[in-house]
């Protein structure tokens, strides 16, 4: 009777079951546990067979290149260049020394100081600290992602099938399960904080408000297949305090907020962003600013005084950086959060790059095209160090208080601490770090000749 049905009929047939298999895999294994906070393991036992797939495919690319006598490429990790951590007095010193033999401060001004600025500027151009943190890190082992290792341009029959099958899964299993889980939380998340934002002020609302958020948080974790440990939970932000943390992607706001209930801080968007951020204000007290008032750094600084001061409100997640820099490093925190004297939470988050590559490089890729990468790439693995609050010193300014907490957070997720501005990534060298140099050097000259009139 089966095979007598019309050829539309059962194709209608098989993709009704395909659609309702679907579902309730998605309901049993995805969103139920997303509402409890439990994992099956499943992720987990995934990451680890990809690990050892990666190790095999590495392991037989670096043969096939031996037995071809290919070079093997080692990317850079602390760059191409070995740099010293020595003074621009130290190095002229040296200079002047090896040149001519005659001490420091017997010149005012020495030609061969000339050659110290042309070989840093050299420097700068062939190994820029900046410009390559808006840029994938490079991988030392193969993924079977088209982003890769230089190392990997030779590919044997095996591994060209293997990558072909990994295609196979990431866009035809994979992108679909994850649109679902993404649609599904993002719906879930703009009901539940409408229906949630009529309830009247108590503790029901709040209740309800913090268990929607995180329940919705949580699916959409799941959709990017996001393996997270966290650590040191005791130190998780409390109300009326300030979160603040390194930047890779946008999604280090799901990272968190899967884990915490964060009252968010941003700009006001059109489009469906609107929409959320319409709907989840109803429901929290988030901070929205329209578009000429992130302008106006002291209005900013007003509404977040006010939010920290009031310590029944949650606390304000903000990233300082204001960019999104590549894993690697962390760079300049704007002072701004940390000049309202809230007492600042810090968590430092460390993606691992072997299983997809989290950076958003907003200057090569829009949010739709980065979106689609992370939810075709096999998963996103991190951690997240929660780092014991601190708070500013009586002796300290805002800036050099945003420096300590930027130091605590490089050195518990492994990153470089860089004192550049991500603004950087966009503009100009501001003319205060030319000009920092020059008055470093002409120092030098005249603290020179004012030491030998006074003898």
């Amino acid at each position: 009777m089966f095979l007598l049905l019309p050829f539309d009929s059962l194709v209608v047939n098989l993709l009704g079951i395909s659609i309702t298999v679907l579902f309730t895999l998605l309901l049993v294994f995805i969103i139920v546990p997303a509402i409890f906070g439990v994992s099956f393991g499943i992720r987990k036992v995934y990451m680890k067979t990809l690990l050892k797939i990666f190790q095999w495919a590495t392991l037989r690319i670096e043969r096939g290149a031996k037995e071809k006598n290919h070079p093997l490429y080692k990317p850079y990790v602390n760059g191409i260049i070995a740099k010293e951590p020595t003074s621009l007095e130290e190095e002229i010193k040296e200079i002047r020394r090896s040149g001519s033999g005659k001490a420091l401060d017997t010149p005012e001004f020495e030609l061969s100081d000339i050659f110290y600025f042309c070989r840093k500027g050299i420097e700068t151009i062939m190994d820029d600290e900046v410009t390559k943190r808006f840029s994938a890190e490079e991988l030392e082992s193969w993924n079977l992602l088209s982003r890769t290792n230089y190392n990997f341009q030779y590919i044997s029959l095996r591994l060209t099938v293997l990558w072909g099958l990994g295609v196979l899964i990431r866009y035809c299993f994979l992108l679909p399960l994850r649109i679902a889980l993404a649609f599904t939380g993002i719906s879930l998340l703009v009901t539940g904080t409408t229906v949630v934002g009529y309830l009247p002020n108590g503790r029901c609302k709040e209740f309800l408000s913090k268990h929607v958020h995180l329940m919705c948080y949580r699916i959409c974790v799941r959709a990017l297949t996001a393996i997270i440990t966290y650590h040191d939970r005791e130190n998780r932000p409390r109300n009326g305090g300030i979160c603040v943390a390194n930047h890779t992607s946008p999604i280090d706001v799901i990272i968190l907020a899967s884990d915490g209930y964060y009252a968010m801080v941003g700009q006001i968007h059109g489009g469906l962003m609107g929409v959320i951020q319409r709907a989840m204000v109803k429901a929290c007290p988030h901070v929205w600013f329209e578009r000429s008032e992130v302008k106006d750094r002291h209005l900013v600084a007003k509404r977040l005084t006010e939010h920290v001061q009031d310590k029944s409100k949650l606390p304000i997640l903000i990233f300082p950086e204001g960019t999104c820099i590549n894993n690697t490093s962390v760079m300049m925190f704007k002072k701004g959060s940390f000049e309202i004297g809230a007492t600042v939470y810090p968590v430092a988050i460390k993606y691992d790059p072997q299983f997809g590559d989290a950076f958003w490089n907003s200057s090569k890729y829009g949010m739709v095209t980065y979106l689609l990468r992370m939810m075709t790439s096999w998963a996103i693995v991190c951690s997240v160090w929660y780092l014991p609050p601190m708070t500013r010193q009586p002796e300290e300014d805002a800036v050099q208080f945003a420096n300590r907490v930027k130091s605590a957070i490089a050195r518990q997720g492994g990153l470089v601490d860089l004192l550049w501005d991500g603004g950087l990534k966009r503009e100009k060298v501001k003319d205060a770090f030319k000009e920092e140099q020059q008055k470093l050097y002409s120092k030098m000259i005249v603290g020179n000749h004012e030491d030998r009139s006074r003898s």
